[in-house]
């Protein structure tokens, strides 16, 4: 069956009618969903000029689907133009674009995340409400000459938690418990490419170390998981020592288990993006068949086609 790629993407009041490529990646483990939008830098023998109607801070609208059924797949701003090498790349950020936004220097100690997220979220003015479940506490959190982003970011990559911002609601989560829908796969029909692999748990020696330096200036060391095989080293630079253990505890428990590690390639339907439950059926391999937690999806749109390539995370239970 054949299907025709369609597209609609504004940005401000501007309706772009020339597209050479979109790439939108999606991720629980980074903080803000970007998408990039190249244009050619010329039609016709005629320069775009599109960077004169169009300007950092923007609002932009991507919608991709086939055959005049779109689905909108990013909303976000525009951070940037980059012109150097004969076209227009436009790179955008998703809502977390305003946090972009100085906050005055602090330090903390003994706080739980929600009151560090409440504070700069204040301190930037906007009218958003925070939403926190992740129970992480810090002996000591310093802002220094930082955005409202540069807090979050660093939050998100100590704690590994779901962070994103949606309709004034600033969302900060542990990792792989929201769900937003489900998606089947199978490798018979509707999975055009792969690079997974199944490994089975016993054949996995991971240990993680969580290092810290506590508000007395030591460093702390938290370990779990079997020594003699993978170690994976991660910062929690100023979080309490209950925190470093269940954060420790979290990591090794994502990456622990029977199953599939790595992505798929797909087309654009199914729709699919990070948080979604994603069942793997291959007809050849039945006892592979399984649920994972999508943790990455980037979706292509050019000349080539379109395609997108979700990140499976860990094996979830029977049903999703």
């Amino acid at each position: 069956m054949y299907y025709n790629m369609d597209w609609e993407i504004t940005i401000g009041g501007y309706k772009l009618a020339l597209l050479d490529s979109v790439e939108i990646h999606k991720s629980v483990d980074l903080l803000a969903d970007t998408c990039t939008i190249i244009l050619p830098g010329s039609a016709y023998n005629k320069s775009l000029r599109v960077e004169q109607q169009i300007r950092r801070g923007d609002q932009v609208t991507v919608w991709l689907g086939y055959d005049g059924n779109l689905i909108k797949e990013f909303e976000g701003y525009l951070l940037n133009i980059n012109t150097d090498d004969g076209s227009l790349t436009l790179n955008c950020e998703d809502d977390l674009f305003l946090m972009r936004k100085a906050v005055p220097d602090k330090q903390f100690t003994n706080q739980h995340v929600k009151q560090i997220a409440q504070y700069i979220v204040e301190a930037t003015g906007a009218k958003i409400k925070v939403f926190c479940t992740l129970t992480i506490d810090y002996d000591k959190f310093v802002i220094s000459k930082a955005t409202a982003y540069d807090v979050l970011k660093k939050i998100q990559e100590e704690t590994k938690a779901n962070i994103y911002l949606k309709n004034g609601e600033l969302h900060i989560h542990p990792p792989y418990i929201e769900k937003f829908g489900s998606v089947r796969y199978s490798f018979q029909q509707n999975i055009e490419s792969s690079d997974l692999k199944y490994i089975r748990k016993e054949d996995k020696q991971i240990e993680v170390v969580i290092t810290s330096t506590g508000k007395d200036g030591k460093k702390k060391e938290k370990r779990f998981g079997s020594t003699g095989g993978d170690q994976i080293t991660l910062d929690g630079y100023g979080l309490s020592e209950a925190s470093m253990k269940q954060r420790a505890e979290t990591e090794y428990n994502l990456r622990w288990f029977d199953g599939y590690e790595g992505s798929i390639t797909t087309w654009l339907i199914p729709y699919v993006e990070p948080g979604y439950s994603a069942e793997i059926k291959d007809e050849d391999y039945e006892f592979k068949d399984g649920w994972y937690y999508v943790t990455a999806v980037t979706t292509t749109f050019d000349a080539n086609g379109a395609a997108r390539k979700p990140q499976l995370g860990k094996r979830l239970g029977a049903n999703g």
